[in-house]
């Protein structure tokens, strides 16, 4: 090997392994002493003492996996209707323009909304008194906070869609990607397969197994997520998740301990989960009835025809779902400048601005959101393109699951491992503990975002510019950042989004001292201040729409005018 050759090799292996160092410290440190947690045997003892943790317990199972298998469904019911068509993948562009403004809403703010939609006092119930209910007052229904858990797993389904078509249009969209899915759906339909066939027989399969992280995500917080349940969830029982949170509060140790040992029994619960799904999809019969079968008589008479009934169905699902959230936001609009309304009244008596001038008396707690989700998403941006960068690519593939402990791992035990952390290294009650928590629980979002536009990026550019003789810095800095600044200003404004949404590492790390416009958005709706609530989680909403909203400006595409031709002598 030639020496120079050799030392930029020797270079390129040390910035990675310093990265890797950065944030592989804090997580396994967070990871061992969280399980420390799980040692006292009396704890467990305890927990199984208690009277409500069984009934708990099968509350978490029931809404985390009832949330997660509809929102898988309801997510390749909108992929099939999209980038399931056989003439082009455009409509995976398309759909990631939809997802933004669905994305910007934290969950907490979108909890909020539906019970303001849901309540027996909420809108729609409003909206139906009139014609015939006989209502004068608000009925004694459980249309939220019911013991099935029923507007959990609402809440929790239209949530986690979003998040599951980004994840696969973060895959699909890599040219390499699209290219070659887009030659087998067309050699799928030669074979005779309706394009509804093809996606599901070709493209799914190969698809779902790159969704198992983003799904075990999505397994683990709806199994253990506390702020959501705060504001809709059941509370008789509550979920287990619930318990534990309010055992880890406790001044008591013993208490305390009895609620380190609740969030290990939900990571038990989440890990088992994903053995027995992993491994009925490893089992032959279920991918021999995805992949293989015949071709029924319909699909091989059926016409390929301009608009099917598959292409017709996005309005019904897509634009369904953009419709529930722009009646969540419109509600909560509402509900944060509403005075006097009596029920069944369909449109407040009275309006008034008192909420919002008590949050903009509240600057401080704005303030705390916007430098913390400025400083950990670029913080997570800034590391995970040095990373994607120098890394070498076995690095890069055997480094991934402890990058992503942090969306997998149960909320309730990932929080207690950084907390633990903090107070190890003196940065509890602090900005800086608390920007670490934030950029930890960014970086998987921002990998996910990144790692495809980053790594399908075109390298012959690069051997095109190290001809013309231009260094490596030169070629990062005039042409390869700059056509990947879509990409990078998309992936920074979802660790904002990310950053602005933590309820439960403010509350913990922050010890109090730190409040966000997410918390005060959580506390207030356990209190009941309607409009001071909407308002909170209003902003909540806006803060990440700007965000987004920067990204798009950033990342628009540039257009040169056309040359005009010189006129003949």
């Amino acid at each position: 090997m030639h020496p120079a050759t050799s030392g930029l090799s020797s270079a390129r292996h040390v910035t990675a392994a310093a990265l890797a160092a950065v944030v592989a410290l804090p997580m396994l440190w967070s990871l061992a002493a969280a399980g420390a947690s799980a040692a006292q045997l009396e704890a467990w003892r305890a927990l199984w003492q208690e009277p409500l943790v069984w009934r708990a317990l099968c509350q978490s199972i029931w809404t985390g996996l009832a949330s997660t298998l509809l929102a898988l469904g309801l997510s390749a019911w909108i992929l099939a209707a999209t980038v399931g068509r056989l003439q082009s993948l455009e409509g995976s562009n398309r759909l990631a323009r939809w997802l933004a403004p669905l994305l910007s809403v934290p969950h907490a703010a979108f909890a909020i909304g539906c019970v303001a939609l849901l309540a027996p006092s909420g809108w729609l119930l409003r909206l139906f008194s009139p014609w015939g209910t006989g209502l004068t007052d608000p009925p004694p229904w459980p249309t939220t906070q019911d013991p099935w858990g029923l507007g959990l797993i609402f809440v929790l389904v239209l949530k986690e869609v979003p998040f599951l078509l980004w994840a696969a249009l973060a895959h699909l969209q890599r040219p390499d990607v699209a290219r070659r899915l887009r030659q087998e759906l067309r050699l799928a339909h030669t074979l005779g397969y309706s394009e509804r066939e093809a996606w599901w027989r070709v493209g799914w399969p190969q698809l779902l197994p790159r969704l198992a992280v983003p799904l075990l995500g999505v397994w683990a917080y709806g199994l253990t997520v506390v702020d959501v349940a705060l504001v809709i969830g059941p509370t008789t029982p509550p979920t287990l998740a619930m318990l534990a949170w309010q055992w880890l509060q406790d001044a008591d140790s013993t208490v305390n301990a009895q609620g380190a040992a609740a969030a290990w029994c939900l990571a038990l619960v989440l890990a088992v989960g994903a053995m027995v799904l992993w491994g009925l999809w490893r089992l032959s019969f279920w991918r021999k009835r995805c992949t293989r079968g015949p071709v029924s008589l319909y699909m091989q008479t059926q016409s390929l025809p301009k608009r099917s009934l598959l292409a017709a169905s996005l309005p019904g699902s897509l634009i369904g779902l953009v419709l529930v959230y722009a009646a969540v936001m419109f509600a909560l609009l509402v509900g944060s400048i509403t005075g006097a309304w009596p029920f069944p009244a369909l449109w407040p008596q009275t309006l008034t601005w008192s909420a919002w001038q008590q949050v903009v008396g509240s600057h401080s707690s704005l303030w705390t959101s916007v430098w913390l989700a400025l400083a950990s998403s670029t913080a997570a941006v800034v590391w995970t393109v040095a990373w994607l960068e120098w890394a070498p690519a076995r690095w890069q593939q055997g480094l991934m699951p402890l990058w992503m402990v942090p969306l997998v791992l149960p909320a309730l035990l990932w929080v207690l491992g950084v907390h633990r952390v903090s107070l190890a290294w003196g940065l509890d009650t602090t900005g800086v503990g608390l920007w670490l928590a934030h950029t930890l629980a960014g970086v998987p979002y921002v990998l996910m975002a990144l790692q495809g536009p980053y790594l399908g990026f075109d390298r012959r550019l690069q051997m095109v510019s190290a001809t013309l003789g231009h260094p490596r810095a030169v070629f990062l800095w005039r042409v390869k950042w700059p056509l990947l600044r879509s990409a990078l200003a998309a992936a920074w404004a979802i660790g904002f989004a990310v950053s602005v949404a933590q309820y439960l590492p403010t509350l913990y790390v922050g010890a109090g001292r730190f409040q966000t416009v997410t918390t005060e958005a959580v506390t207030l709706a356990a209190g009941g201040q309607r409009s001071l609530t909407s308002a909170f989680a209003w902003l909540q909403w806006m803060l990440p729409v700007l965000a987004f909203g920067l990204a798009a400006w950033v990342g628009r595409a540039r257009r040169w005018p056309a040359p005009v031709p010189a006129k003949s002598q």
